[in-house]
């Protein structure tokens, strides 16, 4: 076998075959079932990632706080304290702000 022949056969092996497409089309679906399974459970729990709280009053929205008093303590001038708190709507009904709300800080109660 001459050496043109070698190439050419070696050429003919070595080119690409086009991949197919039933892979793609597979892996595309298995996504999208998971994705509409996950959707579902979702919207069976309530459409929403928020623990749910139990309602303590009826007929109407009421806030309720995590902690009912936070103590920092004596706190220097210029010195920065961070708290956090967990705020819930543990009315039946729906919770709308008509103002931006805000926070007041009492201070030495």
């Amino acid at each position: 076998m001459s050496n043109k022949t070698r190439r050419a056969a070696l050429r003919q092996k070595s080119a690409r075959q086009p991949l197919p497409w039933w892979p793609f089309a597979l892996a595309g679906g298995s996504a999208l079932f998971v994705a509409l399974i996950a959707f579902a459970v979702w919207q069976a729990a309530g459409g929403t990632l928020e623990a749910k709280v139990p309602v303590e009053v009826q007929g109407a929205p009421s806030l309720k706080a995590d902690k009912e008093k936070v103590d920092l303590g004596s706190v220097k001038l210029g010195q920065t304290v961070e708290v956090s708190f967990r705020i819930s709507n543990v009315g039946d009904k729906t919770l709308s702000f008509t103002e931006a709300p805000y926070v007041e800080v009492a201070e030495g109660c």
